[in-house]
């Protein structure tokens, strides 16, 4: 009984042996390295700022494209940024771009005049329609204008001063950014929109575009302009100076602090809600594209609370592109 016993207790002990044997042929560690073994690799730093991205946009419902890029380090993040998508106002950005063009060519100055007639004036967002007839603007008036309160009056001046969406489309194809697509004037848009059933089926059907880009090349024109690259960099930072009085500031700047921000704003809240713009402090300039559209948020919800529910989303992603290279 004792011999049997003994036999049942070693043989379950060699079938360990055995199996550990094997494990350490597989694995290649030895019983010294089983203590040492290395911990699970740790996510780096970039990619765990792109993972904090993810989570924000899963927490909104919507078509997201987003382009983020620190210049001066290279590192970038990009989900679905060679989509092209509306733009809305943000195509004032390269308007304003051929605009300091032809300002360098000589073709006017900031300093020409530009007198307010009534029939010139486009509804939407600005402040032009609301004055007398008579008013009168510089060139750099209606530029600043047209960016920081987003001025569709004054966008249209601009348009007619430069030649027209042609002007600007060619201008962005030279550049390369083969995206960019003025498709119209502010005019024209707001004429097709009067004609549709209404503000949902205008989007739904998606035929007449204010504007067009992907947010990858629409953050490509932010850098060239970072870079002093866009025109010469007098006018490139005439053009960062004009954008940094942006008067909208519940998106990219909310939560963002220690950076001057040049921005630009573009929606047609519910469905469209759109911010870029650049990060620059001492030490760091970072590109950041964000587009919005389709949102799929509770049925019922009031159109400013939507535009809400996108503003913060945009709003946390800057913070975490603002925090992750603050630190750094």
């Amino acid at each position: 009984m004792q011999k049997t016993t003994s036999n049942l207790g070693e043989e379950p002990m060699r079938i360990s042996c055995l199996l550990f044997a094997v494990s350490v042929l597989l694995i290649g560690v030895t019983p010294e390295g089983m203590a040492q073994a290395a911990p699970p690799r740790a996510e780096a730093p970039l990619d765990r700022l792109r993972t904090d991205i993810e989570q924000i946009t899963k927490s909104v419902d919507s078509n997201w494209g987003i382009y983020i890029k620190c210049i001066d380090t290279g590192e970038e993040i990009a989900m679905n940024a060679d989509q092209v998508m509306e733009t809305m106002s943000v195509i004032k950005i390269p308007l304003m771009v051929e605009a300091f063009h032809q300002l360098e060519a000589g073709k006017f100055s900031l300093t020409d005049r530009y007198t307010y007639k009534a029939s010139d004036a486009r509804p939407g967002t600005g402040v032009i329609r609301t004055l007398d007839e008579g008013a009168v603007f510089t060139i750099k008036d209606l530029l600043t204008l047209m960016v920081i309160v987003s001025d569709n009056t004054a966008t249209d001046v601009i348009f007619a001063k430069v030649g027209g969406p042609a002007a600007v489309n060619q201008r962005m194809r030279a550049y390369g950014l083969n995206t960019i697509q003025a498709t119209g004037t502010a005019g024209a848009w707001f004429k097709a929109l009067a004609s549709a059933p209404g503000e949902a089926e205008f989007h739904k059907e998606g035929k007449i575009f204010f504007g067009l880009s992907s947010p990858r090349d629409m953050g490509r024109l932010l850098e060239l302009i970072a870079k002093g690259e866009a025109v010469s960099k007098k006018a490139s930072d005439q053009m960062i100076q004009i954008m940094t009085g942006q008067i909208y500031r519940t998106r990219i700047p909310k939560y963002v602090g220690g950076f001057q921000i040049p921005h630009k704003t573009g929606d047609m809240v519910p469905f469209i809600v759109n911010d870029v713009g650049l990060l620059i402090d001492n030490k760091h300039t970072i590109v950041i594209s964000v587009f919005t559209e389709k949102h799929n948020l509770p049925t019922g919800l009031p159109a400013n609370l939507v535009g809400a529910y996108i503003d913060d989303a945009i709003a946390r992603i800057a913070e975490h592109v603002s925090n992750y290279f603050g630190y750094k």
